[in-house]
């Protein structure tokens, strides 16, 4: 049974699997496989990065390569409301590498997920021609939440601040240093697990983390869900890089911020009795509805939606 997913290139791709296996692909359309194992679900989720498409060692140092692969991964187990028990790491790396760096790697992804509570589980190690990890990350979730229970009526929150990798990349592309800040949330992004947790504690409905950008994420919240969803632009809490570089480039903050992508912070999907306090930074961007289709608007006015691509 063809999933409810949103249009676009990557749903399409999508679609297409999981018309062609049929039924043994039910799960996917998420982003981790939530498992009944002895009475608890348990999370399971992969995510690759690859030299030249999500990092570049001239920016970057061997161990925050380590870290910001891990942590992409870990994400995912936080907008599961899950806790991490450990990952399993595909490394790829050119025969040409000295043994250092792979240990530096590892040490990145070691302290990630130590970060977290977990350990490195195993995984394996194969010569190639760039540098590629693929992390799986293993975990529990009680609550079991996906980013399909979303309800017409529910609010939309996001946790912390947008922007601030987006702003730290184009800077780098621009052959400028970036803010101390935005280059921190760029190479070491925090799984927001205590936060995917607290939300589901206090009735999250549906979770996605933005790791392709609000643009991109949002859309696939509402269609998983099967609902409209509208969401005010100008309400979205930027990270104050952010603001600089879109100045920078003449064009709107909250543009900048919601095509950029690699955030790492969670949509929550929340009553409308939500307050809204919580432990940690937490804003309204948005309201679903009956219907299907994502609008976004700023200052009340409808703009084009944007986001990232894999294949584009």
């Amino acid at each position: 049974m063809p999933l409810p997913l949103a249009g676009g290139p990557e749903f399409d791709r999508i679609r297409a699997i999981v018309n062609e296996l049929g039924p043994r692909a039910s799960a996917l359309g998420g982003d981790v496989a939530l498992v009944p194992v002895g009475g608890e679900l348990l999370a399971l989720s992969t995510d690759v990065s690859v030299e030249g498409v999500h990092f570049r060692r001239d920016w970057l140092s061997l161990e925050e390569i380590g870290w910001r692969s891990t942590a992409s991964a870990l994400s995912d187990l936080a907008a599961a409301a899950a806790d991490c028990v450990g990952v399993l790491v595909a490394l790829t790396a050119n025969a040409r590498e000295p043994e250092e760096t792979f240990a530096s790697v590892m040490r990145g992804v070691d302290a990630a997920v130590e970060s977290v509570g977990g350990l490195v589980l195993g995984g394996d190690l194969s010569r190639g021609e760039g540098m590629s990890l693929a992390v799986t990350v293993v975990g529990r979730s009680a609550p079991g939440i996906t980013r399909r229970g979303a309800r017409a009526g529910d609010r939309l929150w996001v946790t912390g601040e947008l922007g601030g990798s987006r702003a730290a990349l184009a800077a780098w592309n621009a052959g400028r240093t970036p803010d101390s800040s935005a280059r921190e949330r760029f190479a070491r992004p925090v799984p927001r697990m205590t936060a995917g947790r607290w939300l589901a504690d206090h009735g999250a409905t549906a979770m996605m983390d933005v790791s392709d950008g609000l643009g991109a994420d949002a859309g696939h919240l509402a269609a998983a869900s099967g609902l409209a969803l509208r969401i005010e632009l100008a309400q979205l809490p930027l990270h104050h890089a952010a603001r600089a570089e879109a100045a920078l480039a003449g064009q709107r903050s909250a543009l900048f911020a919601a095509w950029g992508g690699e955030d790492y912070e969670l949509l929550a999907a929340m009553p409308a009795e939500f307050a809204g306090t919580a432990e940690f930074s937490l804003t309204r961007i948005g309201d679903f509805s009956s219907g299907t289709g994502i609008t976004f608007t700023l200052d009340g006015r409808p703009v084009a939606p944007g986001g990232y691509d894999h294949f584009a």
